[in-house]
């Protein structure tokens, strides 16, 4: 290996160890409740100067981006965990709890875009693409009860995030609790059908 090629590769590591500093030091003050941290105190808390910040991230939009990937990394065995159960009312709290433990983990993320997906193409596609998603596996994960149009739209609205948000949120329930409700009402609109 040449010279050359090891500062090369020296600066590929350092610059990717900032870019992953950065990513690191957005979700920490997500994390603990920061909204919209400003790129200097990502900078402070990632050690790394502001402009190296923009280096990284020419917008927002790319930083959300990186983000995005991040947690969707650190989901992908929880979401791509196929259900145990073969009765429906199981299969349902399954879901429910499996979504409850992913929505905890998203939650300082989820809110933050929130407050930017009006500004926001990427954040926009995200949340659509999200809701699709979620859709998508509750209609795969309990047919029978997707079957009949009102039944799925009910179950839709109760397994999303924002219900688990206002749950936890606004009515202030424990993570526990939140779930006790869940999947309560989903059983009840099961046997409605």
């Amino acid at each position: 290996m040449t010279r050359e090629t090891q500062e090369s590769d020296g600066r590929r590591r350092r610059g990717q160890d900032s870019r992953d500093r950065i990513v690191g030091a957005m979700l920490d003050l997500m994390r603990e409740g920061e909204v919209s941290p400003g790129a200097e105190r990502v900078a402070t808390r990632a050690d790394v100067g502001l402009r190296t910040v923009f280096r990284h991230f020419r917008d927002m939009d790319s930083l959300y981006a990186e983000i995005s990937r991040t947690i969707e990394g650190e989901l992908a065995d929880l979401v791509a965990r196929p259900l145990e159960a073969v009765d429906e009312a199981s299969r349902l709290v399954e879901l429910a709890s499996i979504r409850a433990e992913a929505y905890e983990r998203i939650f300082p993320f989820k809110h933050a875009s929130t407050a930017h997906r009006h500004r926001s193409d990427f954040l926009v596609r995200g949340h659509a693409a999200m809701v699709a998603n979620l859709r998508q596996a509750l209609a795969r994960d309990l047919p029978a009860a997707c079957a009949d149009p009102g039944r799925m739209e009910a179950l839709d609205l109760l397994l999303s995030f924002e219900a688990w948000s206002r749950l936890r949120r606004e009515q202030g329930l424990p993570r526990d609790g939140a779930l006790t409700v869940v999947i309560a009402s989903a059983k009840a609109i099961l046997r409605t059908g």
